[in-house]
């Protein structure tokens, strides 16, 4: 299991178009990813469970993975979110 915490910076947060993006990246990799804010963990691979965490400009989320290329996939997902999608 490997994790990182970021701070969403995108004006908009993770909605509609942004949260798209997202889950296209996760879906590149073999890992289960799960998103977590707020004690609330979802499937990073879910439109809809991304759009149901409400996940707004200056919110912090948790990214975990496991699997064969875990590290790789959060880094990934970080980074996206990072330059504001």
């Amino acid at each position: 299991m490997y994790s990182k915490e970021v701070t969403v910076t995108n004006e908009v947060g993770l909605h509609a178009r942004p949260a798209t993006f997202f889950i296209q990246k996760a879906n590149e990799y073999k890992s289960s990813i799960w998103v977590e804010k707020e004690m609330q963990r979802i499937n990073a691979k879910s439109l809809l469970g991304v759009l149901s965490l409400g996940i707004v400009k200056g919110t912090t989320i948790k990214i975990d993975a496991d699997g064969v290329d875990e590290e790789k996939a959060v880094d990934a997902l970080v980074e996206l979110i990072e330059t504001h999608l």
